[in-house]
């Protein structure tokens, strides 16, 4: 099972856990994965949003607190055609298939009236991108970047030469248009970019990075910047 699959899966068997909720090592045992990787996959969905109880000690486990749910969101026609026009332009974008799903619920929640505006602005806006990754090379960089494990790239270059490399995934960048992996690449002994569009296959191993920090990639442009999440 994918971590995108089991993520979903183990956020689902939460909710349906009730106020009981489960052990770790129940969860660990029916995924078949260990008692860590569930610690982090109850992370990364605490830190999507999911408001995840823990109740540490004997007979202690993970749940999803009661009568949870989300403050009202109110959009403008305009905002939600902005979220759903970024989305579509761009994806080849770093976990670019859970920006779609979010905006499909954002979009679902929307009054019948906003909706029909936003879905008649939608049709005059046209998008047109470039053949980008596969989902599954994608999925693969993403869950490596996310739990931080070497990632064994085939890496076309700009001049056709094919070359197979072991990378420890450090940032994913943005620029000229094209999304890049910006690794330490063991096979060179040295930072490198890699355009996504041009990693062939990717595999994540079972191997923990060695701890080499966006510092080393140096300095951003002054047009560049990380994300940010407030406003």
């Amino acid at each position: 099972m994918k971590r995108v699959e089991r993520l979903h899966a183990l956020s689902e068997m939460l909710r349906r856990g009730g106020a009981r909720g489960w052990t770790a090592d129940r969860l660990a045992a029916e995924f078949g994965v260990s008692e860590r990787t569930i610690k982090r996959d109850v992370d990364a969905l605490e830190n999507s949003g999911v408001p995840i109880w823990s109740r540490p000690g004997p007979g202690g486990g993970y749940g999803v607190a009661a009568q949870a749910a989300l403050p009202p969101i109110t959009l403008s026609p305009a905002q939600a055609v902005a979220l759903l026009a970024a989305v579509s332009a761009a994806p080849d974008a770093p976990y670019s298939d859970h920006a779609t799903v979010g905006v499909r619920k954002i979009l679902g929640v929307l009054d019948p009236a906003t909706k029909a505006k936003a879905d008649q602005l939608a049709q005059r806006i046209w998008v047109n991108t470039e053949d980008t990754a596969t989902r599954v090379v994608q999925s693969a960089l993403e869950e490596a970047m996310t739990d931080q494990l070497v990632v064994r790239i085939r890496y076309v270059s700009g001049d056709g030469a094919a070359t197979q490399r072991d990378v420890e995934p450090v940032i994913f960048g943005s620029t000229a248009g094209h999304w890049y992996l910006i690794g330490w690449c063991r096979l060179r002994d040295a930072m490198r970019w890699f355009r996504i569009a041009r990693i062939r296959q990717a595999t994540v191993t079972q191997e923990p990075c060695s701890g080499h920090s966006v510092a080393e990639v140096g300095a951003p442009p002054a047009t560049a910047s990380p994300l940010r999440s407030e406003g």
